[in-house]
């Protein structure tokens, strides 16, 4: 194998797939990076055993071939290159090493055969269809935060996404919750969905998927089956396996008979619970609202710190309750609301509470309250 490559193509190639090496792998061939040298061009591969991402970028290959690389090592390598070179890279005789070049810098790194490296991309999926980049992107920013870190309860620890009803409209819906708080997006369920099961996209995948999203063009091609899901991303691959577990009825937690309207500005919202959570205990971060006539009035108060509040204008039909809430989980919500209004629906002081944003029913949020 012998090519030449512009730095700057092989670092943002390098930089996405490595992102999915373990630092600390028990299984040696993990550790390492696929390189494949094809006329024109090179691809770029790395995965965990649950996750791969394969890349291909342009590059001049005078001899076809293919190795294995330590990924990290790879990157830094790379990383420290000056910007605007190239770099050279050629495997010699056993193919046990392979030589670096840029510029006055020659390394040599150790290489580990192609077929110890495991196939996570093969096999066909049956459900096809594809997603605006900006919808993708949407779908994850709305939900992950909700996503469960309890490794007990492991089938939380994702988003599920599944084709859905709603007002009679086929609708393409994801869904994360940790059991304090539960997000749920939906948008139109895009042609050849139509038959895509229930399934549950794991954290990293969700983390790794957004990362390529920032540059991400028009948009994304998703594959699936029953336990694989894929993404492709402009010249890039991205195949997970998914959480083999059964996802809760969320419905049952969405609740119907929140008659107690509110609505609030919820940049000035997020602004007051900021401030006035300062106070909190470090603990149950509880905020406490109240709401009479046409104000809220937002308190903590801490036996170490001391006590804050903080009033805020509202719009309500004469609501008259006191609530509590975990000021974090809070913020997490009111920071995903676009427009002017953030509407609460709420039942009592006991109860969960229902956010949305007033102009946009795209998403919906339920928040378990705190005694306080």
């Amino acid at each position: 194998m012998k090519l030449t490559i512009s730095r700057a193509d092989l670092m943002r190639a390098l930089s996405h797939v490595q992102s999915v090496v373990e630092r600390r792998n028990t299984i040696p061939i993990l550790s390492n990076v696929r390189l494949q040298a094809k006329e024109g061009s090179l691809s770029l591969s790395a995965t965990d055993m649950d996750l791969e991402i394969n890349e291909t970028v342009s590059a001049s290959v005078q001899v076809v071939g293919s190795t294995t690389a330590p990924a990290h090592t790879l990157h830094d390598i790379v990383r420290k290159l000056p910007e605007a070179g190239s770099v050279e890279m050629i495997l010699e005789g056993a193919g046990a090493m392979m030589t670096v070049k840029s510029g006055r810098s020659t390394f040599k790194l150790s290489c580990l055969p192609v077929s110890d490296f495991p196939e996570l991309g093969r096999g066909d999926m049956d459900v096809n269809f594809s997603v605006p980049a900006a919808s993708m992107r949407d779908l994850i920013d709305k939900t992950r935060f909700a996503m469960s870190a309890d490794e007990t309860r492991y089938y939380l620890n994702g988003i599920y996404v599944h084709a859905a009803k709603h007002n009679g409209v086929s609708v393409m819906r994801a869904v994360a919750t940790d059991g304090h708080r539960l997000a749920r997006f939906q948008m139109p369920l895009p042609e050849g969905a139509e038959k895509m099961p229930g399934v549950i996209i794991p954290r990293k995948t969700v983390a790794e998927l957004r990362k390529l999203l920032e540059e991400a063009a028009d948009n994304v091609r998703v594959s699936l089956s029953e336990n694989k899901i894929r993404f492709a991303v402009d010249h890039i691959e991205m195949t997970s396996k998914l959480i083999d577990g059964t996802f809760p009825d969320y419905e049952k937690v969405i609740p119907n008979d929140n008659n107690k309207v509110v609505e609030v500005d919820p940049k000035v919202f997020s602004g007051a619970i900021d401030r006035v959570s300062t106070i909190s205990s470090e603990k149950t971060r509880a905020v406490k609202i109240a709401i009479n006539g046409k104000g809220m009035t937002l308190s903590a108060q801490s036996p170490d710190a001391g006590s804050a509040t903080e009033e805020i204008e509202i719009n309500n039909d004469n609501v008259s309750l006191e609530i509590g809430f975990n000021s974090r989980y809070l913020l997490d919500i009111t920071q995903q609301i676009d427009s002017d209004g953030c509407r609460m629906s709420l039942a009592d002081g006991t109860g969960p509470t229902i956010l949305q944003d007033s102009s946009d029913e795209s998403a919906l949020y339920v928040l378990m309250p705190l005694r306080v």
